[in-house]
């Protein structure tokens, strides 16, 4: 069964507020902010009426900045981007920012086809993921929702299995490198009409909100509490 609402990020029951977002992030530590990846970590959408145009990942960046007006942030996501990819041309780059908070989305492109090798993305996550925590910072990944259940994507079901088994070596090499998980698999957006962009693969605008919201729960829990 699928929902269709129209509502605006002001009113949307799964976005928090800005102010609520602050309060969320107050006391974050992180000075250093990096993403690496393919074109979910680029923050790559079409618009949704109703909601700011910016991808999860400047939205966060932004937040984070309110609460810290000297956090540097550096975004290598690159659309079509697969993991040896990020490994060859992103990682050493973002190594170099020095990050204290870094996240690293990428595999979907490594299994978009048919063909894509299990085992080669499995040993460069936990390359990606190896090198990410062997710095000290706080690293966060998130899995890929089953957005599948929504009509207009059936055209694309025969991704779903492929990106099942993403999900699956990411929460495997996430729990090896001790990685901040948020898991989207279930989460009540998938089931949303208007989540998509046109292309069918990337999230709307509303998406990347939602996204950005539960990134902030997430790293809100991180947060240690003021004595």
């Amino acid at each position: 069964m699928t929902h269709t609402i129209i509502r605006t990020e002001a009113d949307d029951p799964l976005v928090l507020s800005p102010g609520a977002a602050r309060r969320l992030l107050t006391g974050a530590p992180w000075q250093r902010f990096a993403v690496l990846g393919d074109s979910i970590a680029q923050g790559v959408g079409d618009p949704s009426p109703g909601y700011d145009p910016r991808g999860w990942p400047d939205r966060l960046a932004a937040l984070l900045t309110e609460v810290n007006p000297d956090l540097a942030y550096l975004n290598t996501g690159k659309i079509g981007a697969t993991s040896g990819q990020v490994v060859a041309g992103q990682l050493d780059r973002v190594l170099e920012f020095r990050p204290d908070l870094v996240h690293l989305t990428c595999g979907g492109n490594d299994l978009f086809t048919a063909g894509g090798s299990l085992g080669e993305l499995r040993a460069n996550l936990d390359t990606l993921f190896a090198a990410l925590a062997g710095t000290g910072a706080q690293v966060t990944t998130f899995t890929v929702s089953d957005v599948w259940e929504v009509a207009r994507l059936a055209p694309m079901r025969p991704m779903r299995e492929r990106m099942a088994q993403l999900n699956e070596l990411l929460r495997e090499v996430a729990a090896r490198y001790d990685v901040l998980l948020v898991e989207f698999w279930e989460h009540p957006l998938r089931l949303r009409e208007d989540l998509m962009s046109a292309d069918l693969i990337h999230f709307s605008s509303s998406g990347h909100a939602v996204v950005a919201t539960e990134m902030v729960r997430a790293l809100g829990s991180r947060i240690p509490a003021p004595r």
